[in-house]
Formats: C-alpha cells, sequence, structure tokens
C-alpha cells in the first residue's frame, strides 16, 4: 500500500496533442486512472480530497522501495498526494516546454524558492524595480544577509551593462502589478541565456493562459495563484513552473525548506483553473471598458493600462500577450492622499483591500514612495489600482463615476 505509479515531472493526468488553451484547462489534470475504484465504471471527475501526513506500507520492502523513489507515489503527507498532484500536473501542462511544477503557501514563498533554488552566497541578483514589493523585502532582508546581493533595475532597461560575473537571476515580473510598465522579456532572456543566468518571472497578472512564460525562454514561472487561479478570495497559495534544467534542484530545495500545501487548498485552487480562461476574458474586457471611460474623464491624467494604444508598453504587450487581466491603474490630475477617502469611502461596487484576481472588483491607492529605487516614484498624481471583478461593468462605471464627482468636489 501506498505506491501510485507515474508522479515523476508532474505531468499525471496531461492531455498531449490538446492545442486549445481553454480545452487544456477543462481536461488536465484529471487523474482519471488514481480516481477510480472497485466496480467503478468511470472516473471522478474531481480529484478527491486526500488528507494524510502518515503513509502506511504493506512490506518492508514496499517502504525500501518508496525510500529509493520517493517522488514516484505517496511517500510521507509533505511530498503531496493525489491533489496537490493533480494541481500540479495541470499547472504544468498549462506552460509548453516545462518539466514540472511546485506549490507553496503563498505567492512570495514561490518566489522565495526559485531564487534560492539558484543563488547561494557570494551571488549577485538583478530585480526589475517595479517588483511586487514583498520580492523586494525578500531581496533587502532575506537574501543580503546571507551574502548574496540585488540591484533594481528599471523595467525598460537593457540589463546588459547591470550584469556582473557573479549574477546568477534576473526576477522579472510583466507587466509590474503597480503601475504596470511591460518589460521585453524575450530580450532579457537571450542576455541571460548568453551567460548561463536563471531568469525568474512573477507572472501572476497575465498566467500561463495570457503569457506562455516558459515557451518565451523563461526558466521558472512563478504565480500566485491566490489571485486569478483560485479566483474567489479563498485560498492563499504559489507556484513555480520549470524547466528539465532545473525541475530536480527545484524538487529539492523546496523540500529541504519545507514548502507545502494542504490538499484543501489544492483542491480549491484546482476548481479554480477549470474557470480561469471564463473569468479572464470577462474580467479583461470589463476592465477594458472602465480603462477606456476613465480616459476620458477630466479627472484623470492617465490610465496605467498596457492593452492601451497610448500605453508606453502597448507594442510589447501587443507583440507578446495573447490578452489582457484586469487589474489597473489610473493616476489623479491633482490632490492627494489624503483626498482620496472621497473617491473611495462610499463606493458600493468597489471593495478596498490589497490582492486582485477575485470575482468581486476592488480599489486601492498606491504610493511607490520608499518602494522604488531605480526608478522615478513620482507618477505625477495619487494612483489608484483597480482590480475589476466580474460585475456589470456599467455598474462599476457608474460607481467610479459617482466617486469621483466626490473627489472633484472637494477643489
Amino acid at each position: 500500500m501506498g505506491r501510485l505509479p507515474d508522479r515523476a515531472g508532474g505531468h499525471r493526468g496531461g492531455v498531449s496533442g490538446t492545442t486549445g488553451r481553454d480545452t487544456r484547462l477543462v481536461e488536465t489534470g484529471r487523474l482519471d486512472a488514481w480516481t477510480r475504484g472497485p466496480g467503478m465504471d468511470a472516473g471522478i471527475v474531481n480529484p478527491p480530497v486526500w488528507h494524510a501526513s502518515t503513509i502506511l506500507f504493506d512490506s518492508l520492502a514496499a517502504l525500501d522501495e518508496a525510500r529509493r523513489q520517493p517522488d514516484q507515489g505517496l511517500f510521507y503527507g509533505r511530498r503531496g498526494t493525489p491533489t496537490q498532484w493533480a494541481l500540479e500536473a495541470a499547472l504544468t501542462e498549462l506552460e509548453p516546454g516545462a518539466a514540472g511544477t511546485k506549490l507553496y503557501p503563498s505567492g512570495v514563498a514561490a518566489v522565495a524558492a526559485a531564487l534560492l533554488t539558484v543563488v547561494r552566497a557570494g551571488d549577485h541578483v538583478l530585480m526589475v524595480d517595479t517588483a511586487y514589493e514583498p520580492s523586494r523585502a525578500f531581496a533587502d532582508r532575506f537574501l543580503k544577509p546571507l551574502g548574496i546581493a540585488t540591484t533594481f533595475y528599471p523595467p525598460t532597461a537593457d540589463v546588459t551593462p547591470l550584469l556582473r560575473p557573479e549574477t546568477r537571476a534576473i526576477l522579472l515580473e510583466s507587466p509590474g502589478s503597480l503601475s504596470f510598465e511591460v518589460q521585453d522579456v524575450p530580450a532579457i532572456v537571450a542576455v541571460a541565456r548568453q551567460r548561463n543566468i536563471a531568469t525568474i518571472m512573477d507572472n501572476t497578472w497575465a498566467t500561463p493562459q495570457l503569457f506562455p512564460a516558459i515557451g518565451h525562454g523563461v526558466d521558472f514561472s512563478v504565480q500566485a495563484l491566490t489571485k486569478y487561479t483560485g479566483g474567489h478570495s479563498d485560498l492563499m497559495m504559489g507556484s513555480v513552473t520549470t524547466t528539465a534544467k532545473w525541475w530536480g534542484r527545484l524538487k529539492t530545495k523546496s523540500y529541504l525548506l519545507g514548502y507545502c500545501v494542504g490538499p484543501d487548498d489544492a483542491y480549491l485552487a484546482l476548481r479554480g483553473l477549470r474557470t480561469l480562461g471564463l473569468r479572464l476574458d470577462r474580467q479583461g474586457a470589463s476592465a477594458l471598458t472602465v480603462a477606456e471611460w476613465l480616459r476620458g474623464h477630466p479627472a484623470v491624467a492617465r490610465v496605467l493600462h498596457p492593452a492601451l494604444p497610448d500605453d508606453p508598453g502597448h507594442a510589447l504587450w501587443q507583440r507578446d500577450f495573447t490578452g489582457t487581466s484586469g487589474l489597473f491603474a489610473f493616476v489623479l490630475k491633482r490632490g492627494a492622499r489624503r483626498h482620496t477617502a472621497a473617491l473611495i469611502d462610499d463606493l458600493a461596487h468597489f471593495g478596498i483591500g490589497f490582492s486582485w484576481g477575485g470575482y468581486e472588483s476592488l480599489i486601492l491607492p498606491v504610493e511607490l514612495d520608499g518602494i522604488r529605487t531605480a526608478t522615478s516614484p513620482d507618477a505625477g498624481g495619487q494612483i489608484i489600482r483597480l482590480s475589476i471583478g466580474l460585475e456589470d461593468p456599467a455598474d462599476l462605471i457608474a460607481d467610479l463615476a459617482a466617486g469621483l464627482d466626490r473627489y472633484e468636489a472637494q477643489f
């Protein structure tokens, strides 16, 4: 007891030959052979939630075999059960060219695991200045005391002059999740590959549905599954998907660091994954509708959305991405943070809160002071970030119109 076949690489339950992105979301990670029982003629559509810490073995020989190949089936709860493996398999299938995926208790844990897989004392990291703030904090407060230096670079910069002989990793995030600059990912990947430097991309904004990072040459594709994959604001989880070159090392580092996730959260993330395509399409379309309306509002200086034709990153977005998600921002023409309460506090359809990617719309004032070192934090006015959910966009526009009227009435 305790042995299940064919788990190496995270591909069990794959849909080889399927090219449609939404078909992959439906069919991958089903693990049919593991969800059949005695006397059943058909598999269970959704993998059950397997709770386990201790795994029992039929004999000493079975235990010894498990020790020789601990990744080939049930071994110990920290190495997962079919519930987690189904999600790992699905995420791997969504990144053509990937060898496997590991799961983590949060998005920042996933970023940390990817970096720690690559770097060690004495190494150097390049990190985009627009990276997720906890990624910056990890570099400054965790890597630096270990003797690992980090240089923050502007998102549109040529990274070549910033490389050192000891540079081992480049962390990208495109678009940035606060100010939405788009990076030239293929160009950075080309430079990194010439020098055998690993590339790590936070791909949470687009997900592999809109930007298959591994297919664009990135070595590690990181997601905060808390956001769009979960989709319902009820779980915390991250993932790292990587290539054959790094897969073995990522597994080992993750196990040594003790990273694991609960099967209930894995089940929720897998369920959310099935509707990811529909939600991204709807939320992206609604966000564009709202963004285009905001462009014409007299209180708005500019809208930070790479899918808009006048956005500085639009050409790169149009070249590399297959669509847009629901997260963007706009900049107010006048006023300061103390004035934003009139806009935000009485909104009917926008919650005030961190995170994004859920079914509900969120609003958040953004301050870049103190979290940017390689780029100018002055956006010319107060930045307001919006995460557009599944509400009717006409209702969201009416809500923002009323809020902006309240805001303007202060002056």
